[in-house]
């Protein structure tokens, strides 16, 4: 089962070697295609592909995707992989039904492990979390996603927070595939827990900066005693 969510991941831990593919196009075809082999009309990563710029381009919905993907001109097409088809060699984008199920059938959580960046080359790692926008549905809450990423503006990987959770509950689910070995892991206040302070440093093998505020009284306190001289917050902490 996915770290990430409960659905069955395309790779489940996808490996350095399979990071380490050039271009996103490379990435995507080492994952196998769930569907089964009879009544296929498109690879998968021409799928993924079309889904992904459609998004891009503004798409918010299945519907939206196949919009899109109907009215990209012959050129987009070749480009994302589509295969001419009949005897004008017309190429015909993959379907809003077609898009809707490959989606369903993919973890998203296993996709954004496998295209992250390889966080070992890099100095530092921020996490941090944000809502994303228009995820919101009449069923559901919007989507709270943790992410990863270097001081070079590269996300490492991303994975949502459980409703009814918060991002505590995830910070080593998301941190956990990756050789952090002497890379400095910063977060904010939330993130001041000493859970989280031996996770990087005893299983790590990281450093951290972790920000202090009034959630960790006694820490704040100490700190304030040892440093007077610096101008001190009680703000309450916003998650």
């Amino acid at each position: 089962m996915c770290r990430q969510s409960a659905t069955v991941c395309l790779i489940k831990s996808p490996t350095r070697q399979h990071r380490e593919v050039p271009h996103l196009d490379g990435r995507l075809r080492t994952l196998p295609d769930p569907r089964k082999r009879r009544g296929r009309r498109h690879p998968l990563v021409s799928v993924l592909l079309t889904a992904a710029c459609s998004v891009l381009a503004g798409a918010r919905s299945y519907l939206a995707i196949g919009q899109w993907a109907r009215n990209a001109p012959q050129d987009t097409l070749a480009r994302l992989g589509i295969r001419e088809a009949g005897p004008l060699a017309v190429r015909r984008a993959p379907s809003t039904s077609t898009i809707r199920r490959v989606l369903l059938a993919v973890c998203p959580g296993g996709l954004a492990d496998l295209l992250g960046a390889d966080p070992s080359t890099v100095e530092s790692l921020a996490v941090d979390g944000k809502t994303a926008r228009g995820s919101r549905t009449t069923a559901a809450p919007a989507a709270h996603l943790l992410a990863a990423v270097s001081g070079g503006g590269q996300t490492v990987s991303q994975l949502r927070v459980p409703d009814k959770t918060n991002e505590i509950t995830a910070f080593t689910r998301l941190l956990a595939p990756f050789d952090l070995a002497g890379v400095v892991v910063t977060a904010d206040a939330l993130h001041t827990q000493r859970g989280h302070a031996r996770f990087l440093v005893e299983q790590k093998q990281a450093h951290y900066l972790l920000v202090v505020k009034a959630n960790q009284p006694t820490l704040f306190a100490q700190l304030r005693a040892v440093f007077p001289l610096v101008a001190w917050s009680r703000d309450p902490i916003r998650s």
